[in-house]
């Protein structure tokens, strides 16, 4: 299974248009972070910042996403999106040989590593958002990847996203630019 992974979009529809162009038909479902419409208090408004747009370029696609809520997220933005996306972490158990892979997803400001390392067992992926900085990195057992954001990046990277490629045991993880250029990968 291919998961196109997205965070932190803060209501810039050209850059969600530009993701999506890249690797929509790449992906069996779309896992969203968080911080959809909204930039934020600390955040300036993105390059095409247009939340309506952006509203209907994933209303459009609800049927495929599985989504958390950010900390730009509330309520008002729900009475805008058609899918349910406020809540605060959720996961998926994928089968492996042998049993399951666990995917835990969450926007990355609730729940520290030291609780999710108490929490999760070990094999888990844990996705998050939230910072703007990519992570791709194993500790204690568990596989973090924050895919960074498409819209407003905070590291040099630039503007980001990320494929999660499950297949039995191997799990590869692709850290992409939002005009579909690998940055880097990894496979545990």
């Amino acid at each position: 299974m291919t998961f196109l992974i997205l965070s932190d979009i803060h209501g810039s529809a050209e850059c969600l248009e530009t993701a999506l162009a890249s690797f929509e038909n790449k992906a069996d479902a779309i896992i969203l972070c968080g911080d959809y419409l909204n930039h934020g208090p600390r955040n300036p408004l993105p390059q095409g910042w247009d939340t309506k747009r952006t509203a209907e370029l994933l209303n459009a696609r609800k049927d495929k996403i599985i989504c958390v809520r950010g900390n730009c997220d509330s309520e008002v933005d729900q009475m805008m999106l058609t899918f349910p996306c406020l809540a605060s972490y959720t996961t998926l158990a994928i089968p492996a040989q042998g049993g399951i892979r666990r995917i835990f997803m969450h926007h990355g400001h609730l729940y520290s590593r030291e609780e999710l390392s108490d929490w999760l067992p070990k094999g888990t992926i844990v996705l998050s958002g939230h910072t703007h900085v990519t992570v791709m990195e194993e500790e204690a057992g568990l596989f973090y990847f924050n895919p960074g954001s498409i819209s407003l990046p905070k590291c040099c990277d630039g503007k980001t996203c990320g494929i999660l490629e499950v297949q039995n045991d191997t799990v590869k993880v692709s850290l992409y630019n939002i005009e579909g250029n690998l940055i880097r990968e990894r496979e545990f």
